[in-house]
């Protein structure tokens, strides 16, 4: 089993932000401990043991180290955290000192993925983001010198055009800082949101495809050639630095998901919580479950999901026999490879074909529904 815990707080909004956030100068960290305690509490949470547990955001490093470790030892007094368990901080490089990544680590953060985003100054600063590029090495070494060695880098690629930026250099200032794991992922313009509302305007314009695929397949190259194992569409690891939680999700497997708009699985069906913080913590002080909504999954919704979350990892999805002719095309462009793994046969998307994920994943979805 495992665990997700939403912290929304902010101290600003990102130009591209469409998550559930709640933007707070100063953090209420002891009203969201108690929600969370009445949510758990409200729902009968508990008696499990916990392979992970994952805090994001948000930016859960804002709670600093003493709403960590509450947080922390409400969970335990729930739930089982297993010996070898990852336990992951979400955090923002300002709030990354000495003192906040030792507090972590005594409460048992073993994981941090901080959000760096661009070294470029002014990348960052069109962003909207708080942190500055010489707060990364800072927060880099502060949390190795308290002992959290297992670090991961988040890196946003396809700008729009009028924002200059050197990708190739911000690649290599990500693998000298020699993170265990990087996640890289494409800008996307959603509608409600700061960026939405300028493209809206015509004052931004999308990075183009071709610019998205140019940089997709240069992060590919790069960060395989300097050791990293590009394991999912989005992710890469060095060997045995595979994020434990994020596979969870990949593999179809339960989870809790706890905090306002939170989702959670637990193997038939996916609920979600209710977003907006104000209206979640209302809902569990008045003793209410904070559902927002809960998906039954149906046969057809099992089968798009098997395939489209099997198609996204180097796992890869078991293929059936009616598969062949539908993927015979894909392999032969090279998007595609079989692999045959304890007389099963799989098939493993490259990163061409992981380009591609959603439109082969839609057509093999419709494929099996007719066999």
């Amino acid at each position: 089993m495992h665990l997700y815990l939403h912290v929304p707080f902010c101290a600003r909004r990102c130009v591209y932000c469409d998550f559930s956030i709640a933007v707070r100068k100063h953090v209420p960290v002891a009203d969201f401990v108690r929600g969370v305690t009445e949510e758990l509490r409200i729902r009968g949470a508990g008696g499990d043991t916990l392979q992970t547990v994952y805090f994001g955001g948000g930016t859960p490093s804002r709670l600093g180290g003493d709403g960590v470790a509450q947080l922390l030892d409400v969970i335990r007094s729930r739930f089982t955290i297993a010996d070898d368990a990852e336990v992951t901080l979400e955090t923002n490089p300002d709030d990354v000192s000495d003192a906040a990544a030792r507090a972590w680590r005594a409460a048992g953060i073993n994981r941090m993925s901080l959000g760096v985003q661009s070294f470029d100054p002014a990348v960052l600063q069109w962003m909207h983001r708080a942190h500055t590029a010489d707060d990364v090495p800072r927060a880099m070494a502060a949390a190795r010198n308290a002992g959290i060695t297992d670090v991961s880098l988040d890196l946003i690629f396809a700008m729009p055009e009028a924002v200059t930026r050197d990708w190739e250099r911000d690649l290599a200032a990500a693998i000298a800082a020699a993170p265990t794991h990087l996640s890289v992922y494409g800008l996307t313009v959603e509608p409600h949101t700061p960026l939405g509302r300028q493209t809206a305007r015509g004052e931004s314009v999308e990075s183009p495809e071709d610019r998205w695929a140019t940089e997709f397949s240069a992060a590919h190259h790069r960060l395989t050639a300097a050791g990293y194992e590009h394991y999912e569409v989005s992710n890469y690891a060095r060997p045995g630095m595979r994020a434990r939680h994020n596979s969870a999700y990949w593999e179809d497997r339960p989870f809790w998901g706890i905090g306002p708009a939170a989702h959670g699985f637990d193997g038939a069906a996916r609920r979600w919580n209710t977003e907006a913080y104000a209206a979640w913590l209302a809902e569990v002080r008045a003793g209410e479950d904070p559902v927002g909504g809960v998906e039954t999954l149906t046969v057809e919704n099992r089968v798009a999901e098997q395939v489209y979350l099997g198609l996204r990892t180097d796992r890869g999805l078991v293929m059936q026999p009616g598969d062949d002719d539908t993927v015979a095309p894909w392999i032969a462009a090279g998007w595609a490879r079989e692999d045959v793994r304890h007389d099963s046969r799989r098939l493993v998307l490259s990163a061409e074909g992981w380009m591609r994920l959603d439109a082969l994943a839609a057509t093999l979805t419709s494929a099996r529904s007719r066999y």
